[in-house]
C-alpha cells in the first residue's frame, strides 16, 4: 500500500525550480514562475538562466549575515504587502543547511518557503498506553484559522523551531502551548527519528527535517490547548489513526509523524507502508 503522506512528503519537480544559492552554497529553491518578482532587485540577487547553470544566488557584495539579512527583509516585506507571500508570523528562522550550522542569513519565517529554505520542525506523539487494553494516541485538529493546514488532524503538539530556540526547548514552549502539557512531564518525552520532506505547496516548497518524539501520557491526562491554534483534541485508536493517514486526512508531517512512531512500536507492519524508509533520509538531489 502507497500512503499519501509518503508520496507527498517527495513531491517535488526540480525542474520546476531555480536553486537559490548564497556564495557557493544552495540553499533553497525558487519557483520558476516566482523568478521573475525577484528581478526587480537587480542589486539583491544574480540570476543565471543559463540551462547548465540556472540560479538565483544573493549578490556577493551582501558578505555578512547583517547584511544579508537586511537585504532580504527589504524584499521580503515588499512581497508580502503585495499577498505574495502569506500568513506573516512575526518569527524570526535562520537560513542554514544544518540545524547545528551556522546562519547565513535571517528571514521571516512566512518567506522560508517562498525561498525554499530549509526549516526544522518538533512532533510529538502523545502516547496512553494502558494494562488490560491497546494503547491509544491523542490527535488534535488545527484550527480553521491556521495559516498552513486549518481544519486538518494533527500530532498533539507540533511546531516549527525559530531562530534561538533549541529542540527540547521549543518541545516544551510547544508542549504547553498546544496541549497545556507541563515542563517536567513534556522534559520526559523520547526521541523517534527525523523525518526529511521535501514537497512543493501553493506558497512555495517546504524543506524539512522533523524531529519526532514520543510522550507517555498519563491515561487521566486531557490535553488543553492554550494559543488557540488547535481546535479540538481527540483520543484515537491505532487503526482508527492509520485510517486517516490512509485518507489524508492527516497533515503529510503528522502522518509522517504518527508512522514513525506506529513503526518504531511495531504497532503496524512496515510492509504496509511502502517506501516509508527513504522519508528517514535526506532527499539527493
Amino acid at each position: 500500500m502507497t500512503l499519501p503522506c509518503i508520496t507527498d512528503a517527495r513531491r517535488f519537480d526540480v525542474g520546476a525550480h531555480l536553486p537559490f544559492h548564497i556564495g557557493d552554497e544552495r540553499v533553497g529553491w525558487i519557483r520558476e514562475n516566482d523568478v521573475a518578482l525577484l528581478a526587480r532587485w537587480p542589486d539583491v540577487f544574480e540570476i543565471d538562466g543559463d540551462a547548465d547553470n540556472a540560479r538565483v544566488t544573493l549578490a556577493p557584495h551582501f558578505d555578512n549575515v547583517t547584511a544579508r539579512s537586511a537585504a532580504l527583509g527589504s524584499v521580503i516585506g515588499a512581497l508580502a504587502a503585495e499577498g505574495r507571500i502569506p500568513g506573516w508570523r512575526n518569527e524570526t528562522y535562520a537560513i542554514r543547511n544544518a540545524f547545528d550550522a551556522t546562519p547565513l542569513a535571517y528571514i521571516e519565517r512566512a518567506a522560508s518557503r517562498f525561498f525554499g529554505t530549509m526549516t526544522y520542525a518538533v512532533h510529538l506523539n502523545g502516547v496512553v498506553e494502558y494494562a488490560e487494553r491497546a494503547p491509544q494516541l491523542w490527535i488534535a485538529r488545527r484550527s480553521d484559522t491556521k495559516a498552513t493546514d486549518p481544519g486538518m488532524l494533527d500530532n498533539v503538539v507540533a511546531g516549527g523551531i525559530g531562530w534561538g530556540f533549541g529542540i527540547e526547548a521549543t518541545l516544551v514552549k510547544e508542549c504547553w502551548e498546544e496541549a497545556g502539557i507541563a515542563a517536567d512531564l513534556a522534559r520526559e518525552a523520547r526521541a523517534g527519528r527525523t523525518v526529511h520532506v521535501l514537497q512543493s505547496l501553493p506558497e512555495g516548497t517546504q524543506a524539512e527535517q522533523i524531529f519526532v518524539y514520543d510522550l507517555a501520557l498519563p491515561a487521566d491526562f486531557v490535553p488543553h490547548n492554550q494559543d488557540g491554534e488547535v481546535g479540538e483534541h481527540r483520543l484515537a485508536r491505532i487503526d482508527e489513526t492509520a485510517r486517516w493517514i490512509e485518507e489524508g486526512a492527516m497533515t503529510v508531517d503528522a502522518s509522517l509523524a504518527t508512522l514513525d512512531c506506529l513503526l518504531r512500536r511495531q504497532w503496524i507492519d512496515e510492509d504496509a507502508c511502502e517506501g516509508i524508509a527513504a522519508i528517514f533520509e535526506p532527499p539527493t538531489l
